[in-house]
């Protein structure tokens, strides 16, 4: 007899890095993306799924996996500042960022901290709610993995002799668990060579998946990391389509592994989904740069290769069109200083801070203060309620019956407020218009370009393309898409 798990199609769900409705669109008009448009018209297209925030791909993913925002699921961005161990955390913005940190606490805050130890265990991901249920899953390249299968990752030479980090790295992932060269399903090293990223490419994922698919061993739910295309539009700005040309091709090859395309739908539901947007930035350097160095001058600000000293008053976290501000003593330091002074810079957008459960936000743009609570008259397009007072222009508002519009700045109030207490200090935010980023010491920049991290709908609006099931998750918000997966696989 046939068991109704069995009965059920297989989930796999690709994750594409920088998925914007703007370049997907263009692809499939001008006919170079085959595979995305046999699935839209396969399936339905959703261009405007809200993406956390801060939107850099370790913060999306966690909440992709754990169904929370940050304040809950712990992983702040991709640079933010460990007031208990007294350093700067950062997953990977740029090597040079890296070296002045230390490549082997870097490292190891990639490989072993990010999914053991600073992803929260208060929320279990995806992987280990179906492996309690007995259900096996696949996990391919994506940053985010946390299961409860103990498994070993395996550091390439080069890498082990550059960073002094041992050659064996525990760590827990789901039963079928692919991460570069590092740990994969098959022992064909092809696409998985240093020159290549270490198999965290486009290639490598679409052949680990390739792979289960012929070997029959795809599991109820797999999710693959598809990076390139953000390199791309990182590169080659926001009306880049050559990236979505790439990765069509991918996407026929996993197609192609079935007799026919429509085969691939009949025994599957697919989920092809970004994680962030971009903003396009300037092509003038000396504009497009927000130096945070030189705003905030005044201040004795923290240097990277030295580390916390006495004197320091004041840390950065670049996440490149969003900074998290850190002041280290606000008796002498308060936050509201340092917002004043962001304020006289027009090219800053959006700056918060806390105080008790009240978010004050104030804007390079507009005068005024904003300030908001959880819980109160008003109630936004997801059900949450909110308390709020003041210049509701500040985050692009619109209020009708006690009702909450959202615009330029998508599910702002619950975003911002997940961000400010995402881990503990005394700390703001500061997000950039569309067309600047911060830079720090060391900060990666994308001159004429795009990048992302900001609150800004450029930054935070992603598509989505769902086929096999005419199911959709309750809002369009990647925070709503874990409870919507667990309703198809269990």
């Amino acid at each position: 007899m046939t068991s109704p798990l069995s009965q059920k199609k297989r989930v796999i769900l690709l994750l594409i890095d920088t998925l914007m409705g703007s370049t997907v669109q263009a692809a499939v008009k001008s006919g170079q993306a085959p595979a995305l448009q046999f699935f839209i018209e396969n399936g339905r297209y959703f261009p405007d799924v809200v993406s956390p925030f801060p939107t850099m791909s370790v913060n999306v993913d966690s909440t992709l996996l754990t169904g929370v925002y940050c304040n809950k699921h712990k992983v702040p961005g991709l640079v933010w500042y460990d007031q208990n161990e007294k350093r700067i955390i950062n997953y990977g913005s740029h090597v040079r960022e890296l070296l002045k940190l230390g490549l082997t606490q870097s490292m190891e805050d990639i490989l072993y901290n990010l999914n053991n130890k600073h992803l929260s265990k208060q929320h279990k991901t995806i992987h280990e709610i179906l492996k309690d249920k007995g259900i096996k899953t696949a996990s391919i390249n994506t940053l985010i993995y946390r299961g409860s299968q103990p498994n070993i990752l395996k550091v390439p030479f080069l890498l082990s002799l550059l960073t002094g980090m041992k050659k064996e790295q525990i760590t827990y992932s789901p039963e079928l668990f692919s991460y570069g060269a590092l740990h994969r399903f098959n022992h064909l090293k092809k696409n998985s060579f240093f020159w290549q990223k270490y198999g965290f490419n486009d290639n490598f994922s679409a052949n680990q998946l390739k792979y289960l698919i012929n070997e029959h061993k795809l599991p109820p739910f797999t999710i693959a990391y598809f990076p390139n295309l953000d390199q791309s539009i990182h590169k080659n700005g926001r009306k880049d389509i050559n990236g979505i040309h790439k990765i069509d091709q991918n996407l026929q090859e996993i197609l192609n592994q079935y007799e026919t395309w429509n085969d691939a739908l009949t025994e599957n539901i697919w989920i092809i989904l970004g994680d962030n947007g971009q903003a396009w930035i300037d092509k003038n350097r000396h504009e497009a740069l927000i130096d945070l160095r030189k705003l905030l001058s005044s201040y004795k600000i923290v240097k990277l290769k030295k580390g916390i000293t006495p004197q320091d008053q004041i840390v950065l976290g670049v996440n490149e069109r969003m900074s998290y501000i850190y002041s280290l003593n606000t008796e002498k330091v308060p936050l509201s200083d340092i917002a004043n002074i962001l304020q006289k810079d027009n090219r800053i957008d959006v700056i918060a801070f806390k105080k008790g459960n009240t978010i004050t936000v104030t804007s390079g743009i507009h005068n005024g203060h904003l300030h908001f609570e959880p819980e109160g008259d008003f109630v936004d397009q997801y059900g949450q309620s909110w308390s709020f007072e003041g210049n509701k222009e500040i985050l692009d508002l619109t209020i009708s019956n006690k009702k909450i519009e959202f615009g330029d700045y998508p599910d702002a109030f619950a975003r911002l407020y997940a961000s400010l207490f995402s881990h503990e200090g005394e700390y703001m935010i500061a997000s950039a218009k569309p067309g600047y980023e911060f830079i720090g010491e060391g900060s990666p920049t994308h001159v004429g370009g795009a990048s992302h991290g900001g609150l800004h709908k450029q930054d935070s609006v992603i598509s989505m393309i769902i086929a096999g099931t005419e199911s959709t998750p309750k809002y369009l918000r990647t925070l709503d898409i874990k409870d919507w997966l667990l309703s198809l696989i269990q």
